[in-house]
């Protein structure tokens, strides 16, 4: 026998110049959870200060079932026994999403280029992939990234402006890597700021036993400093002697 359809009110707001996305989310939860949804629109700041005034809450959405209100958007999830995403919490998501999307587009190049998926060619378009991919991250905030960077970057430290310079050196190899040309420059720009990045990062996770976020992936991410960024570095060293024997 099939459960009978529940019913829930939802007030959100929807302005000609705003609609909330999170009223948007807890609409498409509770039909998902099978809910009817008795959608009440806050056309207005006025008619938005009022409803909170009225129900003595701080934020929109709100959602109510039956004679229940059960909170905005994360409530509702709490309320579904779903997981609610904590800002703090550290992740390994934006450097998984990099590395991936680096492996599917070098498989891409190499497909294109050589009919054929797994070629040497396409593990180097890998690594320079991943260095533009993570030096774009960095240069959407140049200030971000160069406050957590001069955190335990050892250059950085002593000559700031590196900061500023590190994600345009990642890019410059990452782009010439890519077409393999002027190598003469890929090579040790490369080579100068992985050595450097793999000693700080090694010096402040293993030495000095430092808790810091990495700037890999820019600087308003949770990823922790240590393997991912020890990483990366190794990474460009490694891409820069192999195209040196090569």
């Amino acid at each position: 026998m099939t459960e009978p359809q529940r019913d829930a009110k939802l007030y959100r707001m929807v302005m000609k110049d705003h609609i909330c996305p999170f009223g948007l989310k807890s609409r498409d939860l509770l039909q998902r959870e099978g809910f009817r949804v008795e959608d009440h629109w806050l056309k207005t700041r006025d008619e938005t200060d009022a409803f909170k005034e009225k129900h003595n809450v701080d934020t929109t959405p709100q959602t109510f079932i039956g004679d229940e209100r059960v909170g905005g958007y994360d409530d509702l999830r709490r309320y579904f026994g779903k997981s609610v995403k904590d800002p703090d919490e550290v992740t390994y998501q934006p450097v998984i999403a990099v590395f991936a999307t680096a492996a599917l587009m070098a498989l891409g190049f190499s497909w294109a280029a050589f009919d054929s998926l797994f070629t040497l060619r396409a593990v180097e378009w890998f690594v320079a992939i991943s260095m533009c991919v993570l030096a774009i991250l960095k240069l959407r905030d140049l200030e971000s990234f160069s406050n957590m960077f001069l955190g335990y970057d050892l250059l950085a430290q002593r000559w700031v402006r590196y900061a500023f310079l590190y994600p345009f050196g990642e890019a410059l190899a990452g782009i010439l890597m890519i077409a393999g040309a002027l190598l003469w420059l890929a090579i040790p720009v490369a080579l100068i700021i992985g050595t450097i990045g793999a000693i700080s990062v090694f010096k402040a996770v293993y030495i000095d036993k430092r808790e810091l976020k990495c700037a890999c992936v820019g600087g308003d991410s949770n990823v922790p400093l240590g393997f991912i960024s020890l990483t990366e570095n190794l990474m460009m060293v490694g891409m820069a002697i192999w195209m040196l024997i090569k």
